[in-house]
């Protein structure tokens, strides 16, 4: 009989029986099942939560807060310029110039000097020309003697003809004697109409010399004031080929006029007889006062850029203006008037800029003429609130309201700002559940 080790007979003592092994009976635990529900449950309330927060999340950045940048309505002036530089002149400058050529003998006007029609303001050299004057002179009293021996002549050569036809009638002489002496009486008339065209010749001359040795005196054509003196006493002057200027006289200081360059784009706000305002940078607080008395229609073109001249008179009575000054034109101005930045005219709700009120509109019936409706936005109680204004002058900054319900301390809106959120335009990051 075979020997068995201890171990080997436990193992088979305990091994099941040969053939099919029947399955387990599993084993009930209540508390376990709960817990796996409950388990369930919570990952599908989180998985609807995590499903509905983008839309929470969108819809909280989808609704901006909006900030509004306003600015105050003020009253004050409102000046409408126009591009372009001015020159003040005075409203008539002549040139005194010089005839003749000649060294400057005298001078008796300078700088600032008062002067009336006819005074004399410099002498050039006379002798020249007094001694063209004194041949001048000589040769038509020349002229004259020889007309008076000519005279005679032409007394004795008809005294000749008349006793030599009287011959010839009797047949004394023989008809050639008399018609010899008739052709020298008719050459002592022609001689006679000669020496007379003669003098007139010389009284001509004489007349011409007299006249360049009154050029010598340079005296003024008008009554004024010399505003330049362009010679020296003893420079020498030449008129060949251009007639110098010696003096430039003002004939009134007391009323002077704007040479202005005005611009295609401002032209059409420029008309004759408007009454204008304008500066000058010796006295920039002053406003002086004129009136356009022309608007020239040739164009100036200075490097493609097109400008046309615009004249306005303006008096003069302190002298204050003088000749060259530059000047600023303001076509229009007024004062102590309710004004709003242009920025408010152009603002409409959602941030956009509209177009700025047309400048051309046409007024309505009994408005002024550059009255224009428009509408401004103010802010009232932290809301935006419209209000329809008429508006006026247009300095480019500020712009007149000249009706509506405006009153100065009031805000008006020129822009807004969108602001996402507390955070502005930051936005926090997504957060991800783990189920």
């Amino acid at each position: 009989m075979e020997a068995r080790s201890p171990l080997s007979t436990r193992i088979g003592a305990d091994a099941p029986p040969a053939g099919p092994r029947p399955l387990p009976i599993p084993v009930q635990r209540p508390h376990r099942t709960r817990y796996r529900t409950r388990r369930l449950v919570t990952a599908a309330v989180l998985l609807a939560a995590a499903g509905a927060l983008p839309e929470v999340w969108l819809h909280t950045r989808a609704t901006p807060s909006v900030h509004y940048a306003t600015a105050e309505v003020s009253r004050g002036s409102v000046a409408r310029a126009v591009t372009g530089s001015g020159t003040v002149n005075p409203v008539t400058t002549i040139q005194v110039g010089t005839y003749v050529s000649g060294v400057i003998q005298e001078l008796f006007c300078d700088y600032n000097t008062k002067v009336t029609k006819g005074q004399l303001c410099a002498k050039i050299d006379p002798r020249p020309y007094q001694t063209v004057v004194d041949q001048e002179l000589a040769t038509l009293e020349t002229a004259k003697a020889q007309l008076v021996k000519d005279q005679t002549n032409l007394a004795y050569a008809k005294l000749t003809y008349k006793r030599n036809l009287a011959l010839q009638q009797r047949g004394i002489v023989p008809q050639d004697t008399a018609d010899s002496a008739r052709s020298v009486s008719d050459q002592a008339q022609a001689q006679i109409d000669l020496d007379q065209s003669t003098i007139a010749q010389h009284q001509a001359l004489l007349s011409a010399a007299q006249i360049n040795l009154g050029y010598t005196n340079i005296v003024s054509p008008v009554s004024g004031t010399v505003v330049a003196r362009n010679v020296t006493m003893g420079q020498t002057v030449a008129a060949s080929f251009q007639t110098p200027t010696l003096f430039l006289i003002a004939t009134d200081l007391t009323n002077m006029q704007v040479d202005a360059n005005v611009s295609e784009s401002d032209i059409g706000g420029v008309s004759v007889g408007e009454p204008t305002t304008f500066t000058v940078e010796a006295f920039p607080d002053r406003i002086f006062h004129g009136t356009v008395t022309q608007v020239r229609q040739a164009p100036q073109s200075v490097q493609n850029v097109i400008t046309y001249d615009v004249v306005i008179s303006a008096p003069n009575p302190n002298l204050l203006l003088k000749p060259g000054m530059t000047a600023t034109i303001v076509t229009d101005r007024r004062e102590d008037v309710v004004r709003v930045p242009d920025q408010a005219l152009r603002y409409t709700p959602g941030g956009l800029a509209g177009p700025a009120p047309t400048v051309g509109a046409s007024p309505a019936p009994g408005a002024e003429s550059d009255a224009r409706a428009a509408h401004v936005w103010v802010l009232r109680d932290g809301q935006p609130t419209q209000v329809a204004v008429t508006i006026g002058l247009d300095d480019d900054t500020n712009t007149e309201v000249a009706a509506g319900n405006l009153a100065p301390g009031d805000h008006v809106i020129v822009a807004e700002q969108n602001w996402n959120g507390t955070s502005g335009s930051r936005q926090a990051a997504p957060r991800f559940f783990r189920i």
